[in-house]
């Protein structure tokens, strides 16, 4: 947010007793107020949210940024940004009270059961959120679809198929006793070193077990932040500092621990595998740093639809360490620490080209480039 945007206030129209990850929908929405900067700013605009519903965040988030927006559902208005405050009280009555939108007013009205989407920058997806009524009976299904909408669309294969339920258990029991995602982060970065070690002395079995359960507990800690709005600055930089940090330690170490299966890579192709490895690492974050600054921020993995889909297998460490687990049940990790330099080698080339048609594509459109994720908001 700019230093000199205006932004406006957020207000939590009703209560409702319910709990939800913990908080009351006026704390909740308090953490979403303080996280985004809705500090009243914007002078009589005021972003009213309806307690007896729950709405994921980038609905917030979404009408904060659109004055005289208004989202329903069942005719009753959920969240409303007005503008002045005639349009703000009309709007507070028709909330307490479970009417419909007042008429005569200057307002762009959503209909949920209408299915608008709108593009979630943050999780790299097109979507139309959720936004259901908050009782004891929705609860369950409010807190999968809560959990659920915190995923990013663009991911890996395991993150994004085989991670969610374990995760959505373990989020869970997080929530309710009261542990922070840093203290999750905190369990995971011990898993992650004695998994290093693990490699190192070549108990590859162990150490992919306590790998598995780092890279879940990877993806809870991002849940639980999401889902009970508890990102932090210092969260951010522990997690992805550790998610940037630790792979080239795991894949050097594989290769250093091959000698305790009496398959150790000789000089040579121990040194080809790991500059494959490590200066494709490297150059692959180099080259979708660059993509980024030199399209808004933008992901390379969200251009195009084949971009996002070569995200599910590009080589990072989840895709990496599928190949890795498949070589040990051929008891032959040697091979697989070689096929992951042979993949990243790959991987590297496909990045490469999608940054130069990237480039060749903005200069013959003269201006940054568009997500297919993005497409028109209605």
């Amino acid at each position: 947010m700019s230093k000199t945007q205006r932004m406006p206030a957020i207000e939590t129209i009703g209560t409702n007793p319910t709990i939800l990850w913990g908080l009351s929908m006026e704390e909740r929405h308090r953490r979403i107020g303080a996280a985004n900067g809705y500090d009243g700013s914007a002078g009589d605009a005021v972003l009213l949210v309806n307690a007896a519903y729950v709405a994921d965040p980038a609905w917030v988030r979404h009408l904060a940024a659109n004055p005289g927006l208004v989202l329903t559902i069942d005719g009753t208005p959920a969240l409303a940004h007005a503008v002045d405050q005639p349009s703000a009280e009309a709007l507070r009555q028709a909330m307490r009270s479970g009417s419909a939108v007042p008429e005569g007013l200057d307002l762009t009205v959503y209909r949920y059961e209408d299915g608008p989407t709108i593009e979630n920058k943050q999780l790299r997806k097109r979507e139309t959120p959720f936004l259901a009524e908050l009782q004891p009976q929705t609860l369950k299904s409010i807190e999968r679809a809560s959990y659920f909408g915190a995923y990013k669309g663009v991911t890996d294969v395991l993150t994004k198929y085989l991670w969610p339920e374990w995760a959505l258990f373990l989020t869970r029991i997080a929530a309710r006793i009261g542990m922070t995602p840093n203290m999750v982060t905190a369990i995971g970065a011990i898993l992650c070193v004695a998994a290093t070690v693990a490699f190192a002395f070549g108990h590859y079995w162990a150490g992919i077990a306590m790998g598995l359960v780092f890279m879940v507990l990877d993806t809870v800690d991002g849940k639980l932040a999401r889902c009970t709005i508890t990102s932090s600055w210092w969260g951010n930089i522990f997690d992805h500092g550790i998610d940037l940090v630790h792979p080239p330690f795991w894949w050097w170490f594989w290769a250093t621990g091959l000698v305790y299966w009496g398959l150790a890579l000789d000089s040579t192709t121990f040194w080809w595998v790991q500059g494959a490895i490590q200066g494709g690492y490297v150059l692959q974050r180099l080259i979708e740093g660059v993509f980024m600054r030199r399209n808004g921020m933008m992901h390379i993995h969200v251009w195009r639809p084949f971009d996002s889909w070569f995200r599910l297998i590009t080589a990072r460490r989840n895709p990496n360490m599928v190949i890795l687990f498949v070589s040990l049940l051929f008891a032959r990790p040697d091979l697989g620490i070689i096929a992951v330099a042979w993949w990243t080698v790959i991987s590297l080339a496909v990045h490469t080209v999608q940054l130069v048609q990237a480039e060749i594509a903005r200069a013959r459109k003269g201006d940054q480039l568009t997500s297919w994720l993005a497409g028109d908001e209605a």
